[in-house]
């Protein structure tokens, strides 16, 4: 089962690389992955995503909150959440007899540049909507790059991830 992880960690040299051996170490892959800091300089927030069964995902989960860098993790994975990723496109435009525009009706597409023949666009939405996006550029034939962010994650209101370290059990007390 797919499954999104959020991490609260301290923004320091070697946190990214120390949760990202956790799954290594185990054998398991990391399909998306995002980092940056959060409004706390100190701290960063990374998104993960993975597949597993739920007790090896929260094996996973537990593990990850006994690295000293992490602050909290939250899986996501059933929870109400918002999720959106970021792409750049970079298609053919006189490949199709059909537009750009025509295609990026009903998604979020924004031409940000026209170069060589070739239009760059940005992309916001799902995951699953991108990868629709994507297969009717492809089916058209004009995709010629691809850059996606991967998953970013949020849970709406007051639920989320824990940003005071006294109520964590990380123990890190800088924060």
């Amino acid at each position: 089962m797919r499954h999104v992880i959020s991490v609260l960690m301290a923004n320091e040299a070697g946190a990214l690389v120390r949760v990202a051996g956790l799954f290594s170490q185990r054998g398991f892959n990391i399909e998306t992955l995002n980092v940056g800091p959060t409004e706390d300089s100190t701290m960063s927030r990374l998104t993960l995503v993975t597949t597993g069964t739920e007790g090896v995902i929260e094996q996973i989960n537990r593990q990850l909150l006994k690295l000293v860098d992490v602050i909290d993790v939250l899986d996501m994975t059933g929870d109400e959440h918002l999720e959106c990723e970021l792409a750049l496109i970079k298609v053919e435009r006189g490949a199709a007899a059909s537009p750009v525009e025509t295609m990026a009706a009903g998604f979020d597409v924004r031409v940000i540049g026209e170069e060589d023949g070739l239009t760059l666009l940005r992309f916001l939405g799902s995951g699953d909507e991108l990868n629709r996006f994507v297969a009717v550029l492809e089916d058209a034939g004009m995709l010629i790059e691809l850059a996606r962010s991967g998953a970013v994650t949020m849970t709406p209101g007051l639920g989320g991830l824990n940003y005071r370290a006294e109520d964590t059990d990380a123990g890190v007390e800088s924060f």
